[in-house]
Order: C-alpha cells, then structure tokens, then sequence
C-alpha cells in the first residue's frame, strides 16, 4: 500500500486565472525610432491618470463599465474596465487573465556589456510607453483605438538567466533553469530566450496589432526574436476557475496575497514585486484521455470533472484531504494522483501563482502553455520531480518547451520597466 509523501508545492502542471495583486495607473507613449517624444507624453499621461483606475477584483471578476458622450449606446453592456500598465507590479500579474495571449521570446546579440545595457535599456523604455499608452487609450496605432475607450491589455517582460548574469545584473539568486526531467522532449527553438514578453489582450485583432508594433520596437534595439507562441482561455465567466483541454478546471489552488508575499513575490528590498516565471509548453494527448472512463480521468487528477471538487470534498475550493482512504485501504485520492502530487501540504505549504493557457497548433499538437510564477525555481523543481516520476497524467502531456524568466517589478506613473535593475 503507498504511504503518503511529505512535502510538495500547488496544483501544478496545469493552468490557471486570478493573481494577488493590487495596480496603480497612469501611462506613457511610445513606438519604435520615436522615444524620446513618446517618453516626455507619458510623463504628461502618467501625472493625469494616476486616480482613475478602479480596483481590480480576484479572479478577473472586475468589469467596471462607464459610459461617457462617447460611450456604449443606451441599453448595450457597459464596456469592461481598462487594466492599467503602471504600478508596483507588472499588469499580467495584477490584472484578469485575458482571453488571448502571446508569449514572445527574444535575444540581445553580444556587443559590449555598455552597449548591450544600453539596448535593453532603450528597448525596455520603448515597450514601456508603447504599452501604458496604449492601456491609456492613447496608443501610437490607430489600429487600437476602439470606438468603446481603451483596449483591454495587459503585459509582463521578464529576462533570461544567460543575459541576467552576461550583464552581472542584480536578480535574485533562484533564478536559474530547471534540470532536465524523464520524459521531456524539449525542443530548444521554442524555449529559452534573453528577454520574455507576454502580451496578452480582450480580442485577437489587438493582440495582433500589440505584437507587431513590440517586435517592432525590439528589432530598433537589434534584439532579434527567438520564438512565439499563442494561447487561449475558454469562455469563462468572470471569476471562475477556465478549464483545460482535458475538460477539467484548471488553476483552482492559487494562493491568497498573504502566501503570494511569502511564495511568489520577492522578499522586501529591490526584487520585493518581482517574480520568476516558469514556463513549459506542455503537448496533451486529449484524444487519448477523452477515451478513459469517466471514473478514470477523474481518479488521474484527483478532482470530480463536472465541478472540480476534489475526491474528498463537495465543492471546487475543499481542501483535498490526502489521508482519506476507502473501507479497504486505498486513498479515496490515489497516490499518482495529480492532485496530491502538487499538494501545498506536501511542501511545507509552498504555492505557485499559475496563469496557464490552452495552444492550438495542429491536430496532434495542443495542449497547455504552463505559467508558474515562484520566488525561487527550486520551487517549481520540486514539485515537477515527483509529477515526472509518478503522475497518472504522464501517459498523456509531453514537455516540449522551458524557458525561465525573471518577471521585473511593475512600473510606478513616471517611470519605466527596469528602471531599479539598470539604473
């Protein structure tokens, strides 16, 4: 009979909606080849739009609507509320999980370590008015000026650990790659990278428009792209908990803000609303899983499908109790479970922050694109190691893609990403 292991971190390898956070506001302006001008607008916009954004609920679940003499017309919904790029943290974190996402990587050629600060740093200011802008309604491409205020958007930039320590920067000592795991067929094209942008957005035709003008911001500072990859969430509504392509909830045991402090976010000082990012492009043979009985897929995850209860509970959100055993023996929540594998109890209360999405690519490749957000990624480590070893859910995901990124503190008005990393 298998005996209960004893520590390990959240819900992992499948996705998940709704961060800890809280978004101040206010934008710059920007686009490629014109920053100087762009940076000195987004100082005007940054003092003029500090007060107007309101809170942002858990789980997405904010749709603020106001309509003004340029408003939706009597009786259509209200439009939903704009996320703000600037604040303590980055809006990707702080804001709803958006429907559509793109995650860009990229690459900074080597020059001199003087020059290749310089470029980062160009780039980042770019992206910074390109982005509050247009989260301001003001965005540099009249593409994305809706007739319904500013487009939903949100973003994150990150940077990778072979540009962190060729620049000596000043990240957190946890970030670092992730070993190699049995059964990953990782294909290095589509992972890695110096610099990770997620963009993510209410519609695809913005998300489009977003991709193009940061790609062409990065191309001015001669950093070159790496890989791309899009994702989607399901029709959800707001703040529930979106499902996989398994059909199974996903994300359900994020933490609170309380735990975020103490296992997402920084500790107190430069990297305190920082994060790492994890990332694993994770193909699901939802074929095959489809064809288990119903009883089967459901003991695999360690949660009922319909409403995602776990095996000993009545409700999504029950603690899983993994003691709990049937008249004969076996654990009502079996030890390959998913479930139990990535339990916070099993590490010492250890949780990541996840926001997954669903991929599409072809016919037999789709799947999840896993985004773990941890203060250290011996965290994600841990965890990944016991579900590589014995998760019931291994005969149906192939790890195809890594990539580790340290998330930069959000934006205060007025500033500009990595500001505090590059001075």
């Amino acid at each position: 009979m298998p005996t209960e292991p004893e520590n390990a971190p959240p819900d992992c390898a499948l996705s998940e909606n709704a961060p800890p956070s809280d978004p101040p506001a206010g934008p710059p302006a920007s686009g490629p080849g014109r920053r100087r001008a762009l940076l000195a607008a987004g100082a005007v916009l940054a003092a003029g739009l500090g007060a107007t954004v309101g809170e942002l609920a858990r789980g997405g679940s904010l749709f603020g609507g106001s309509t003004g003499s340029g408003g939706s017309p009597a009786g259509a919904p209200p439009a939903e509320a704009a996320i703000p790029f600037h604040g303590a943290r980055q809006s990707g974190l702080t804001g709803p999980q958006l429907p559509a996402t793109r995650l860009l990587a990229f690459d900074l050629p080597p020059n001199s370590p003087a020059a290749d600060r310089a470029a980062l740093r160009t780039l980042l200011a770019d992206w910074t008015g390109l982005l509050s802008a247009t989260a301001a309604g003001t965005p540099p491409d009249p593409r994305l000026r809706g007739d319904d205020g500013p487009p939903r958007t949100a973003s994150l930039v990150g940077l990778g650990p072979a540009l962190a320590a060729r620049l000596a920067l000043a990240v957190p000592g946890g970030l670092a790659e992730p070993p190699a795991f049995p059964g990953d067929r990782l294909d290095p094209a589509r992972g890695g990278g110096d610099l990770l942008l997620q963009l993510s957005a209410a519609d695809p035709w913005t998300l489009a428009v977003l991709t193009e003008l940061a790609g062409a911001a990065a191309h001015s500072a001669g950093v070159v792209p790496r890989w791309s990859q899009s994702g989607f969430l399901p029709p959800t509504r707001p703040g529930a908990t979106p499902r996989n392509l398994f059909g199974f909830k996903d994300g359900t045991a994020n933490p609170d803000e309380d735990a975020a402090r103490q296992w997402v976010w920084g500790p107190p000082g430069p990297h305190e609303n920082a994060t790492v990012l994890v990332y694993r492009r994770i193909r699901m043979d939802t074929a095959a899983f489809a064809a288990l009985p119903a009883e089967r897929q459901e003991a695999a995850m360690g949660r009922r499908a319909a409403d995602g209860a776990p095996l000993t509970g009545t409700a999504e959100h029950d603690e899983p109790d993994l003691y709990a055993k049937h008249p004969d023996g076996a654990y009502v929540i079996p030890a390959t479970a998913h479930v139990r594998l990535t339990g916070p109890r099993l590490d010492g209360g250890a949780r990541m922050l996840r926001r997954g999405y669903g991929y599409d690519d072809a016919p037999d490749d789709r799947g999840l694109l896993f985004a773990a957000f941890v203060r250290d990624t011996a965290q994600f480590t841990r965890v990944q190691s016991r579900l590589a070893e014995r998760d019931a859910l291994n005969p149906f995901v192939t790890h195809t893609a890594s990539a580790v990124a340290y998330v930069l503190p959000g934006a205060p008005p007025g500033t500009v990403l990595g500001a505090q990393l590059l001075g």
